[in-house]
């Protein structure tokens, strides 16, 4: 039985995507994702917990978001986990964990990160055909609802 490897996030920039154009052709961006929950403890008060993810897309992908995405950007990222290891200086094997996305969608309206860009732009990547394929209008699960406190004054950004 095959594994499966799939992650899906909604969450907002930390900072403008760093977009590198390799010798080969090839596009690379990569930036910080903040995802957040709240949370009412027991006895009244309200807790917000932000995670932060490591997000890498290539060619297609990371051209459009070098051209749209921006600090504080809403976003939908559906990907995969990527590990990397090295051995650093002192001979310690370290780790480091990203997301490769492969399924992008721009959300918010056109104030959103004050582009022009508009709401709901769905992009897939074309270096690896996916076994499923979405329409733009399924890419997010309408079950899927944002924090009753998404005012966005709790962002660290």
């Amino acid at each position: 039985m095959a594994g499966i490897n799939k992650v899906i996030l909604i969450g907002n920039l930390g900072a403008d995507p760093e977009v590198r154009h390799l010798s080969n052709g090839s596009v690379v961006a990569n930036f910080n994702m903040a995802t957040s929950e709240s949370y009412t403890t027991k006895n009244g008060e309200k807790v917000t917990q932000t995670e932060w993810h490591r997000i890498e897309l290539w060619d297609g992908l990371a051209k459009i978001a070098e051209q749209y995405l921006k600090k504080g950007r809403t976003v939908y990222i559906e990907g995969k986990l990527k590990t990397d290891n090295w051995q650093d200086n002192e001979g310690v094997q370290r780790y480091t964990t990203r997301i490769r996305g492969y399924n992008m969608q721009l959300l918010g309206g056109r104030s959103d990160a004050s582009d022009n860009s508009g709401s709901g732009a769905a992009y897939q990547s074309q270096q690896k055909p996916q076994p499923q394929q979405q329409s733009s209008n399924q890419d997010v699960p309408p079950d899927i609802s944002l924090p009753d406190d998404s005012d966005g004054d709790d962002l660290p950004f």
